[in-house]
């Protein structure tokens, strides 16, 4: 039997340490744009590894290795490492032009007064669809800005209904990272964890699209920006949608959205045949680092565990949550503090994804729910980071149309992430579970 070893959870603290630090110091102490992306996180694993290989004498190194393989040698690990290939393949593909024919043709056909609210839904449908809420925030925000400046909406509120709508499929998504490796860490299906996230994100989805509404209400409006669109273009990220929705197989899913994408790019003259192979080879390198992270965490954590810092973490937790409801708090605040510590909510959820595995087992939380809080509890604390990607995406891109504005105002406005804390809450202490 092993024993619970504190001392083994060192790797960690050494990561969050680095990273943290160096992350803070190049974004306020040096004021380096986007500082917390500089920081080069692969390098930073690969040290606390180095830690982890250190400790414990009483097993030789190559029994490390052999431990290191037999933790990225996962069957979760493998399938995770191959959807995030696969969805970097369809995002790139489809291309950004897509997902802008999604925002104008919706934008096109509503009046002005409900210009945001129809902003935030059409954020949630390209996120869902992209499984990306970064390239979400990245492709709206240009819209956002532009609306707020022709129609008289607060440019923190049209900023903060793009972010927060983009939180909505990242966390929600079939191809977002956070989903697929969720799903993998916690051998869930993606259609069950869907059903039981959706529940919980509805409510929260409901409550901001009120108050956006009752804020539009007030509001001072002209009328807004239009620009020319494709109706051909949408037809991947449905295809996606439905599969995804429908339970089909994810990689079947992915891959028939790359292959009507690649059609639809090529007929209509969008991309040649070269440009759809480098656009495909692009969106493959983006998730590179991700895959390289899910491989290293995997290794790093199999060496806690022989070690017994789980142990010793699980015994921590069992004293301070007590009950099956404590519990999935306590699963949340994990991959929560993880998300502060990595600014990345994939990285938090491959991280915290073993020691939650052993939580879920301890207080009978089921693989569906234990998935659901794990991404749910990650794209709240992520949505809301002063320095995460999202926020700095987006007054980037603001600032690229000579707009100033402060991650502080757009904080104010993030609607959608405090309705989503406050329907966890909801679910995990007044409503239970079902069971299935």
């Amino acid at each position: 039997m092993k024993k619970a070893n504190a001392w083994a959870l060192l790797p960690i603290g050494i990561f969050v340490a680095l990273y943290l630090g160096l992350g803070i110091t190049f974004e306020y102490g040096l004021d380096i744009p986007m500082g917390f992306y500089k920081v080069p996180i692969v390098l930073i694993f690969l040290v606390a590894i180095l830690v982890a290989c250190l400790q414990n004498r009483d097993v030789s190194f190559d029994k490390k290795l052999s431990l290191m393989g037999a933790g990225v040698g996962d069957r979760n690990i493998i399938t995770m490492l191959l959807v995030f290939l696969l969805a970097g393949i369809f995002v790139g593909v489809v291309g950004r032009s897509s997902a802008e024919s999604v925002a104008y043709f919706v934008l096109s056909i509503v009046p002005p007064r409900f210009s945001v609210c129809v902003l935030f839904l059409v954020a949630c449908f390209v996120s869902t669809a992209m499984g990306t809420s970064v390239g979400t925030i990245t492709l709206l925000t240009p819209i956002a800005a532009a609306l707020s400046v022709t129609s008289g909406f607060s440019l923190p509120l049209c900023v903060g209904t793009v972010v927060g709508g983009a939180m909505f499929g990242d966390n929600l998504s079939f191809v977002s990272d956070t989903t697929i490796a969720a799903c993998q860490g916690q051998g869930c299906a993606m259609k069950d964890k869907f059903r039981t996230n959706f529940a919980i994100v509805l409510p929260a989805a409901l409550l901001t699209l009120a108050l956006i509404l009752a804020l539009s209400l007030q509001a001072d409006i002209q009328p807004t920006v239009q620009k020319p669109y494709s109706l051909l273009e949408i037809l991947p990220y449905v295809l996606v949608l439905i599969g995804g929705i429908a339970g089909v197989n994810v990689f079947l899913t992915l891959l028939c959205g790359t292959l009507v994408g690649a059609v639809i790019m090529l007929f209509s003259g969008a991309m040649d045949f070269q440009t759809l192979l480098e656009s495909a080879g692009v969106g493959l390198s983006g998730m590179f680092e991700t895959s390289m992270v899910a491989v290293l965490v995997a290794a790093l954590c199999a060496l806690i565990r022989e070690a017994g810092g789980f142990l010793a973490l699980l015994g921590a937790i069992r004293r301070i949550f007590r009950g099956k409801r404590a519990g999935q708090l306590g699963i949340g605040l994990l991959v929560g503090l993880m998300d502060v510590a990595t600014a990345n909510n994939t990285v938090a959820i491959v991280m915290a994804n073993p020691i939650a595995t052993e939580m879920a087992k301890e207080y009978g939380i089921s693989p569906r729910k234990t998935a659901s809080i794990l991404d749910t509890f990650s794209c709240i604390f992520q949505g809301i980071l002063p320095y995460g990607a999202q926020m700095l995406v987006a007054l980037t891109a603001a600032g690229t149309m000579g707009l100033e504005l402060s991650a502080f105002a757009v904080i104010g406005h993030l609607f959608y992430p405090m309705m989503l804390l406050l329907s966890s809450l909801v679910f995990m202490f007044l409503i239970p579970e079902k069971r299935k």
